[in-house]
């Protein structure tokens, strides 16, 4: 495996064992570099996807290992290694932290400087802070969810990309960062908090400013980029295939009717929303007369903001993102890569997803416990 790298090389992250959000936001700060060690739990824990650990890439890039935090010898365990760490991650519901001993509080007493980054759906305070939910029932409350689909037809869910990912885990990884740069000049840490619902409402900033101008409608599928417009949509081709078409700017629009050999002096105006619908319907009939790969070719080099939707299986062999690097494979498992990219201190995967206490003794020796400590921390049932 690649040699630790990246711009957060240096950096000690205890990230509490959880799923969804809280180990994407440990993965990106891993493949920058940090140091990151998972505190799984004991087997018979029933959360994220049953698949083998090779396979479950929100985990690589760190080593694991297995504490009962139900040990009080855990927690104290826990709470040393938390004394040697920059960062603690941790994405339970709030106030379960604290019940564990493991709390801001308690990680703040033994590491004052601490950053102490926590993850939910609602946040750590507010009448639903306490309720169960998933990234559908965030993105729901901000109206994200009401917003992607297409008109007269129900809402379409985004993946958990919105939520979770985008309105969760990046902010999570950048809120983490930020304190980091802060307590390098104050000497203090703080309390990240990462909620779902601010974050996914932070990622609609653009639209909402829209809506108030009077510019963007609360309805669906009517508006400029949610497949309102003709010219912002995905169309199927004749095999079957889709492509999607961003010709938003004029120049960009001129060239896509080119390149579809309609005239545009027999349309309406680009801007003429009354007429959105007709001219999607003119669309779609000329882009069913050829097949996906076929207007790909007539739109290559022509700058008509044209591109192919491709599937999981197609878009590693993309030739644009071979070139980039964009999706590496690991001990045979293809995969995105690190990102975003740097000049000097490139990131990389550091290791591929670890089984549940894979590395137990090993992080627990660097980490500046004895074997006899580790003899005594098993004897008492607090580690795996």
């Amino acid at each position: 495996m690649a040699e630790r790298s990246g711009p957060l090389t240096g950096i000690r992250i205890v990230e509490l064992g959880g799923v969804g959000p809280t180990p994407f936001a440990a993965m990106l700060l891993s493949d920058l570099g940090a140091d990151v060690i998972r505190l799984d739990r004991p087997p018979g824990y029933d959360g994220g996807a049953s698949v083998d650990a090779k396979f479950n890439l929100l985990n690589r890039g760190r080593r694991s290992a297995v504490f009962d935090l139900k040990k009080p010898a855990a927690v104290e365990a826990v709470l040393r290694l938390v004394g040697a760490a920059h960062v603690v991650l941790e994405g339970f519901r709030p106030g379960v932290a604290e019940k564990l001993g493991l709390g801001p509080e308690e990680c703040m007493a033994v590491n004052p400087a601490l950053v102490y980054g926590r993850m939910t759906g609602w946040g750590q305070h507010g009448p639903l802070a306490r309720d169960p939910g998933h990234d559908l029932n965030y993105i729901s409350l901000t109206g994200v969810l009401h917003a992607v689909g297409r008109a007269g037809e129900p809402p379409v869910i985004p993946l958990n990309l919105a939520g979770d990912f985008g309105g969760g885990s990046l902010y999570l990884a950048l809120g983490v960062v930020s304190a980091l740069l802060e307590s390098r000049s104050s000497g203090r840490g703080q309390v990240v908090d990462a909620a779902m619902v601010d974050g996914s409402a932070s990622l609609m900033t653009l639209f909402y400013g829209l809506f108030a101008a009077g510019y963007w409608s609360d309805e669906r599928g009517v508006n400029r980029l949610d497949s309102g417009a003709p010219w912002y949509n995905v169309y199927e081709t004749a095999d079957g295939g889709w492509i999607s078409v961003g010709a938003n700017e004029s120049r960009f629009w001129r060239n896509m009717l080119r390149i579809m050999g309609i005239d545009e002096a027999e349309l309406p105006g680009q801007h003429d929303r009354a007429q959105w619908p007709a001219m999607r319907e003119r669309f779609a009939a000329v882009f069913r007369t050829r097949t996906r790969d076929e207007w790909c070719a007539l739109a290559a080099g022509q700058e008509a903001c044209l591109t192919p939707v491709l599937s999981l299986t197609e878009a590693p062999s993309n030739p644009h993102l071979r070139a980039r690097g964009t999706f590496v494979e690991v001990e045979g498992v293809v995969q995105p890569a690190p990102a975003p990219r740097f000049s000097r201190t490139p990131g990389a995967i550091q290791r591929p997803p670890a089984e549940p206490g894979e590395h137990t003794d090993e992080v627990l020796g660097d980490w500046g416990f004895s074997p006899d400590e580790l003899t005594t921390l098993r004897e008492q049932g607090a580690i795996g």
